[in-house]
């Protein structure tokens, strides 16, 4: 068996104990972004399993695309990756907002 040679580690540890490796993240030509697919490549992003550079490459994405990914994981959970949920947690971000 022959095995890449990664430039970052091979498997990272999530906080809930989980392991995440090389071979968990989505295929390179993925078009489709369902809500679990996107959430392996954030939790591979924020705990280094590959680069953010390299995410935006490998699935040519957008940096904006790439961050609303993460910020919206980090703000309110893997739910918040659901397309369907993206109208619900918009407006409770824009509910902050000062009316004038």
């Amino acid at each position: 068996m022959y095995l890449k040679k990664a430039n970052g580690p091979r498997t990272v540890t999530l906080s809930n104990g989980t392991i995440l490796s090389q071979a968990d993240l989505p295929p390179p030509n993925t078009y489709r972004w369902v809500a679990s697919r996107k959430a392996v490549v954030v939790e591979a992003v924020m705990h280094h399993l590959i680069s953010k550079q390299e995410a935006l490459e490998r699935y040519d994405l957008s940096e904006e695309e790439l961050d609303a990914w993460i910020a919206a994981a980090a703000r309110h959970g893997r739910e918040a990756l659901k397309a369907t949920a993206v109208q619900r947690f918009r407006q409770s971000q824009g509910s902050n907002t000062i009316q004038g």
